[in-house]
């Protein structure tokens, strides 16, 4: 496969021989909401009914979780999905988590993460919020953690496919197409560009580096 195939069609190729693997691969944009969304309702129901935390302490927990998210966000893209290892094994498993999202970038069915790879980790990350917060307050941060990913996932889809037509939404979408046409070393925001921003990740950046090496 050449190394810079990019393919503007919703189409997609075999990751898998065996046919469940390959299923588990895939999966329609609203699944994650299917899911997570009850359970993002069961969170709050025990932050306010089983825990009796306030409302004010809920919307803050709530909307640290939701910040807590966007820098996973940024840290996953970055450090975990662009990760290019040197060995064989390695290139192939990093083609399987992201690289084929770069070869494919409109497939409809790998464009949210597939429930085989959200649910362990969302597992792992409330044990890690359970530990470090607390079992109580752990419920409105981790239920505002969930939306956050939630929107992550459906802003993602909608980017690729949906015609945006607000300044808001084009401005988040003409950050991610960047990613994908421009440089894949920049831009790793993809629910919002906050983070690049902050660590310099952003597309300007490279006018500025462009012009000093011209110089």
């Amino acid at each position: 496969m050449p190394k810079n195939y990019v393919s503007n069609k919703d189409e997609t190729i075999r990751l898998f021989e065996n046919d469940f693997l390959e299923a588990l691969s895939r999966v329609h944009w609203t699944v994650p909401l299917i899911i997570y969304i009850p359970v993002t309702l069961i969170f709050l129901y025990r932050g306010f009914f089983l825990y009796n935390l306030t409302i004010e302490s809920s919307i803050l927990w709530f909307i640290i979780g939701t910040v807590v998210w966007t820098f996973t966000e940024y840290t996953l893209h970055r450090f975990v999905f662009h990760y290019e290892p040197e060995n064989k094994f390695g290139k192939k498993i990093h083609f399987i988590i992201h690289g084929v999202h770069h070869d494919y970038p409109k497939d409809s069915k790998r464009l949210v993460m597939p429930p085989s790879v959200s649910i362990p980790l969302a597992v792992v990350f409330y044990l890690l919020f359970l530990w470090l917060i607390g079992e109580a307050d752990v419920n409105p941060f981790f239920a505002g953690f969930l939306v956050g990913y939630m929107f992550y996932d459906t802003t993602h889809y909608a980017i690729h496919h949906f015609n945006m037509k607000s300044k808001f939404w084009l401005a988040i979408k003409n950050h991610h197409m960047k990613h994908h046409y421009l440089t894949a070393k920049k831009g790793f925001g993809v629910s919002q560009p906050t983070w690049d921003y902050i660590f310099k990740t952003n597309f300007e950046n490279i006018r500025k580096e462009t012009a000093e090496e011209s110089n």
